[in-house]
């Protein structure tokens, strides 16, 4: 047991430098990944068709999922919640004996 324990804190460590290895040197320039990922979701020129600026109409990405795509999760998390308590009061609510 010992013996596996060892090796995948050893498969562990190897993951680990292997990821710190690809991460890029602090204040290295974007690559060209993040300029199409970026640009997709804060491009305002129009030149992306499907970017968070012509889906919701906001000004950036942030704004977009902050204030549109959440909403229907807050939405759902409430339908859930009053759901879970109107349940809670039928069961336990009951008549009054006098």
């Amino acid at each position: 047991m010992k013996k596996l324990a060892f090796i995948g804190f050893v498969v562990f460590c190897l993951f680990l430098f292997y990821a710190a290895y690809d991460i890029r040197d602090f204040g290295a320039p974007p690559s060209s990944m993040d300029d199409r990922i970026i640009g997709s979701y804060n491009s305002t020129t129009g030149e992306w068709e499907y970017g968070a600026v012509n889906e919701t109409g906001a000004n950036n990405a942030v704004t977009s999922v902050v204030f549109d795509y959440r909403g229907y999760d807050t939405l759902g998390e409430a339908t859930v919640l009053f759901t879970a308590i109107a349940g809670v009061m039928l069961l336990f609510g009951g008549r009054k004996h006098e």
